[in-house]
């Protein structure tokens, strides 16, 4: 029985004709529709899917070429779990806010190992931030790309320029020795640490403390004595750093984000750091310096895609790589065969393209 003979005057609906690139970038720079249009867009840059990765490039390209309406700053903020990232964000986030400041808040969660998405735990812990008339925030899964960023927050930054916000903030799912990507797409980087935290003190020296432009030690209300032995050994760690080529002397302070104590120094330091690097012209090198990173970045991932898709194709069709495996002596033997097969396909898909 068809849908007519139950309802004669059902009428079904065409779906909505998606936005261009261009519509949808027009809807980025309007005062009522960013918000939407901002979320829909990054939405698309985290896609896997063809047609939305052809679009999130153009919107990219767009807002590469088109300065952003207002000058902008990007913070980096990092820190091993526990030591209150989210609180610091929540609570310098509304002084940022409320002094007139666009803020986006790009936190980029784990991601569930069970559906691939963000976990959302951030956004649920920054109710009041949330709310806010002059804040988005973004929870961004990793997707298990390393470097502590999702594989699409650069572009999300630039978006998130191009829709009007004036201060970018990048909260990373905490320190290790691969999450220096961070301090790579920001203007400043900001690294929180743990009163008392020991070993994870030393485990923070080689990886990230030397990229550092400002630390604050955390949770000074609750361990004060342990907070100034930590703030005692980061600034043995700094001696032993390389000395910076922007003669910035790294600040160390003690805060309790909880408390809001200290969060108006942090803010002292930080349009201190801009205010120098700007007149210098080191933020502009910088920002040049992650372009090309960038650009690195995405054909590694272009690549890295491709070859995936070959691999999973080899192996569903006729279970190629096995043959090549038992027909060849050594692995590395084997390796060079399937990487023979993969650019002779590319070779004959680019071909096909061009004709």
């Amino acid at each position: 029985m068809s849908n007519k003979s139950i309802n004669p005057r059902l009428q079904h609906r065409k779906p909505a004709r998606s936005p261009s690139a261009t519509e949808l970038f027009a809807e980025l720079r309007s005062g009522n529709k960013h918000r939407r249009a901002l979320g829909r867009a990054i939405t698309l840059l985290e896609s896997t899917q063809p047609a939305d990765r052809q679009l999130a490039n153009e919107l990219v390209d767009l807002a590469l070429n088109t300065p952003p309406p207002h000058p902008t700053f990007r913070l980096g903020i990092s820190g091993t779990p526990g030591v209150g990232k989210s609180t610091f964000v929540e609570h310098f986030g509304l002084e940022i806010a409320d002094q007139g400041h666009k803020l986006a808040v790009l936190a980029i969660d784990p991601s569930s190992s069970l559906s691939g998405g963000s976990i959302l735990g951030d956004k649920t812990r920054m109710e009041e931030l949330t709310r806010h008339p002059n804040v988005f925030i973004r929870p961004s899964p990793t997707g298990g790309h390393l470097g502590g960023v999702g594989a699409a927050s650069r572009a999300a930054v630039l978006l998130c320029e191009a829709a009007g916000y004036t201060y970018i903030m990048v909260e990373t799912v905490g320190v290790g020795q691969a999450e220096w990507q961070v301090h790579s797409m920001t203007d400043a980087f900001l690294l929180l640490a743990q009163p008392g935290a020991g070993d994870d003190l030393q485990g923070i020296k080689r990886g990230i403390l030397e990229l550092a432009d400002i630390i604050a030690v955390n949770k000074t209300d609750r361990l004060p004595e342990a907070a100034k032995q930590t703030a005692l050994e980061l600034r043995r760690g700094l001696h032993l750093a390389p000395a910076r080529p922007d003669d910035w002397v790294v600040p160390i302070l003690s805060i309790s984000a909880l408390t809001r104590t200290g969060l108006s120094t942090v803010q002292e330091k930080l349009n201190e750091y801009q205010k120098k690097m700007r007149s210098a012209g080191h933020l502009q090198r910088r920002r040049e310096t992650q372009r090309i990173t960038w650009l690195r970045e995405h054909l590694e991932h272009q690549l890295l895609t491709d070859f995936k898709a070959f691999l999973q194709q080899e192996q569903r069709t006729t279970d190629e790589l096995k043959r090549i495996l038992d027909e060849r002596s050594s692995l590395s033997s084997s390796s060079s065969v399937i990487l023979a097969k993969f650019y002779h396909a590319q070779y004959l898909e680019n071909k096909k393209n061009k004709t």
